[in-house]
């Protein structure tokens, strides 16, 4: 399975935003959208990620205060993406060396969509399953 295959199910909207907003109003949009991480993008161009995380690590552990404190100022900037050609199993080599939990996905530069390390396990339960099903079929001819 690729990776265009998950962005075709999940049919939500791309959620981001710029490096200037505070980190309290980031916030507030990954609860509302219910995501754990949010790409941040400025003329066009991912220039990072601003995840859970993050916060937890730059502002709550440092006693930095999330209404004063910009984007820019905590987000990882050194983004790991994909392309949605890529592999499930890319995916998860990626996930598990660089520990991140979210990959953008781009394609000819522009991001189209976000995967979670959910999104993949969510994807590969459901191939296994299917493999179960074809397998039973096949032993019950």
């Amino acid at each position: 399975m690729k990776v265009s295959t998950i962005l075709q199910t999940k049919q939500r909207k791309l959620i981001s935003i710029t490096s200037q907003v505070t980190v309290y109003d980031a916030l507030i949009l990954m609860g509302e959208n219910n995501i754990g991480a949010v790409p941040v993008i400025e003329n066009g161009q991912l220039i990072g990620i601003l995840s859970e995380r993050d916060y937890a690590r730059k502002i709550a552990l440092k006693g930095k205060s999330s209404h004063e404190t910009a984007v820019s100022e905590i987000m990882s900037d050194h983004v790991i993406t994909v392309s949605p050609e890529d592999s499930l199993e890319k995916c998860m080599e990626f996930m598990r060396d660089k520990h991140v939990r979210h990959l953008p996905v781009l394609d000819n530069g522009s991001i189209t969509g976000i995967i979670s390390i959910g999104d993949v396990v969510n994807a590969i339960i459901e191939m296994q399953k299917e493999t179960i099903d074809h397998l039973k079929n096949y032993i019950m001819q």
